[in-house]
């Protein structure tokens, strides 16, 4: 979205009193070296350790601050604090002017000791680094409130925009003062309140509704493909939303999923990762497809389930509670078509030949196509080993974004080369106005009182408050991240050596 002309803030609710008892929460989960790091002790167990405090919050303001003044070269950042205001990069009319309001002191503690550990953890790879992490620590700053922000979008973008500014400023100061605050780890670090709500709002399997309030009626949780219809892929900034440009969206990319995978009536349809049945009841009700689609969540069969009844295809639609790494022996060569949109990103690395491995095995020798979307890493950026950052903590635990050039190299070698390369697009620029799109429904439909029925904990202001931020930061996050070429988002096509493409040249 664009940036507000003046910075007015997102408020939440502040925590209440009741919100810092000691509660349930605590125990959903335990917390990991790095939550450590990142998490602060409250007032009172460092009474006597005032002055320490005190330091180490100068040190750590001061730090960043002396960063920002030379990191920042494109757009204006303003931040505001208890100690006054910040300006940092030159306004320019039209430019992205981003406002950070610091609402608790913790937030600078944050920021510099991610730098510390984020430097040791991401020097493995590539694909990440200071920026990364800095985001990933905002998003915890963010969720429990101890920063409001004019625009999560802008904000995301300004970060990108001055990456090598960050990173190589950042990871400098780092190296010079994280020795002098590391004595004092034990007295900030630990399983306060707010670090039990954010261990809280990770653990949660999300319900149904949650995605209902969202979702198009579809309920498609992937990239939609726009139109000219829908005023293409800013047609919500240009024009305004209308009613129904998602559920459009989302019906041309199933339609167009189900085209390259080449189906016809009466052809037999492997999906993994059912979803809650989009793809599978387009297939069956406008292709006249059978389909065995699978999925690992209860919830999601269970509604996927009715609305198969719902639609009367309970005779050609079935929705199997399975790994994909446990497809029965009678798949073998059974059909005529593979298909999966947006799970590739839960295999992880080490199984991506088994994964291929499956799909050679499920599909027919001759005459079969295998379809695979996912939001990918460009080759500069992918690793097999990828650190935990925002998503793979708080959205989906132990995923790992894939390469185009990966899936490929692995569909070749595990299928023993019988699989043709057939096409390879990049729907990256359409996910931007996806995530905006389900934003806005989230904010218009999402209430305490519908995800409480769920998750009676989120009866607290404070840990709703947290919950929702969660999901605002996600959107933002990943559409910056999609729209400034960060992350991708590739459908990928394979047939059978020697069959006819879809379109013949003769």
């Amino acid at each position: 979205m664009p940036s507000p002309q003046s910075p007015i803030c997102v408020q939440f609710p502040s925590p209440s009193k009741s919100a810092l008892k000691t509660s349930s929460l605590l125990s959903m989960s335990t917390l990991s070296p790095r939550s450590w790091a990142v998490s602060f002790g409250n007032t009172s167990s460092i009474s006597s350790n005032t002055f320490l405090k005190y330091f180490a919050r100068i040190l750590a303001r001061s730090s960043i601050l002396s960063v920002l003044e030379d990191a920042i070269t494109v757009g204006h950042l303003t931040i505001s604090d208890s100690e006054g205001t910040h300006y940092y990069g030159k306004y320019k009319k039209g430019c992205n002017d981003v406002h950070l309001n610091i609402v608790n002191d913790n937030f600078w503690f944050r920021i510099l000791l991610s730098g510390d550990l984020g430097c040791k953890l991401h020097s493995e790879t590539s694909l990440n680094g200071p920026i990364n992490n800095y985001c990933y620590i905002v998003s915890e700053a963010y969720m429990i409130g101890d920063v409001d922000v004019s625009s999560l979008k802008g904000a995301m973008d300004l970060w990108l925009e001055n990456q090598a500014g960050m990173e190589n400023t950042l990871s400098s100061t780092v190296a010079k003062i994280s020795s002098a605050i590391s004595s004092l780890y034990n007295s900030f670090l630990g399983q306060t309140r707010s670090q039990a709500r954010l261990n809280a709002i990770a653990s949660y399997d999300q319900s149904n509704e949650l995605f209902k309030a969202f979702l198009s009626k579809e309920m498609m949780y992937s990239c939609a493909l726009w139109s000219e219809a829908e005023g293409g892929v800013r047609g919500d900034l240009d024009m305004g939303p209308s009613p129904g440009d998602l559920e459009a969206a989302q019906l041309r990319k199933i339609r167009h999923v189900l085209r390259a995978a080449r189906v016809k009536p009466g052809h037999r349809i492997l999906e993994f990762g059912s979803g809650w049945g989009g793809l599978a009841i387009e297939a069956a009700r406008s292709f006249g497809c059978e389909v065995d689609t699978l999925t690992l969540s209860i919830e999601q069969k269970k509604l996927a389930e009715e609305r198969i009844r719902e639609a009367g295809l309970e005779s050609r639609i079935r929705v199997h509670l399975l790994d994909y790494r446990e497809i029965p022996a009678d798949f073998e060569k059974a059909f005529d078509a593979f298909v999966s949109v947006e799970m590739l990103e839960h295999v992880g690395a080490k199984y991506y030949n088994l994964y291929f491995k499956l799909v050679d095995f499920a599909l027919k020798s001759k005459n079969a196509t295998a379809v695979v979307t996912a939001s990918t890493f460009p080759e500069s950026r992918y690793s097999g080993y990828q650190a935990e950052d925002f998503m793979r903590k708080y959205m989906w635990p132990n995923s790992c974004l894939p390469s185009a050039t990966a899936l490929i190299t692995a569909a070749h070698t595990s299928s023993q080369g019988r699989f043709t390369l057939e096409g390879v697009e990049n729907h990256a620029a359409h996910y931007p106005r996806t995530l905006r799109e389900w934003g806005r429904r989230l904010d218009a439909n999402l209430t305490q009182e519908l995800i409480a029925k769920d998750y009676p904990a989120l009866r607290d202001p404070a840990d709703y408050a947290a919950f929702k931020r969660k999901w605002q930061y996600l959107f933002a996050y990943a559409g910056a991240g999609f729209s400034k070429g960060y992350i991708t988002c590739h459908m990928i096509t394979f047939i059978r050596e020697n069959d006819t493409p879809a379109v013949a040249c003769d």
